[in-house]
């Protein structure tokens, strides 16, 4: 919001609109989500990771190479998604930026994105799940 109007600023009137396109879920219905076949994709930076830990059963895609990892019909598609059937829920550290990429992998298609309220703070303070990052990296293509 603007100090001296009560007018939302350009990215919160955007943040507003792309939050349309989704059902966001809180970390306990994300977790349940988890359980029925959704993932959860990590977003957030090395050193968010490194700090405050993952989700277990988490994947970890760099931010600038979302839509290209996740888009089935993509050349760099990860396969590690071919694996499953239900949401793909974004998470960033606390539910903003997870919005915005939710929403455009919406508008690519991917009908089935959305994205976490609250982020991994909100997991995190709910008491969910929460490993330390492993000393070596995964196994995963690099991101």
């Amino acid at each position: 919001m603007t100090d001296e109007s009560n007018t939302p600023s350009p990215i919160d009137r955007l943040l507003d609109q792309e939050r349309q396109l989704l059902r966001r879920l809180d970390p306990h219905l994300a977790e349940a989500a988890v359980r029925a076949g959704g993932v959860i994709v990590d977003t957030r930076s090395h050193e968010q990771r490194v700090a405050g830990g993952i989700v277990p059963g988490s994947i970890r895609v760099h931010r600038n190479v979302l839509e290209w990892r996740v888009d089935p019909s993509s050349n760099w598609f990860d396969q590690r998604f071919a694996a499953y059937s239900g949401p793909l829920i974004v998470m960033c550290q606390q539910g903003y930026s997870s919005s915005l990429a939710a929403a455009t992998l919406q508008r690519l298609g991917l009908d089935r994105a959305t994205d976490m309220v609250g982020g991994f703070e909100a997991w995190s303070a709910a008491g969910l799940p929460v490993e330390p990052l492993p000393a070596e990296p995964d196994a995963g293509p690099i991101e």
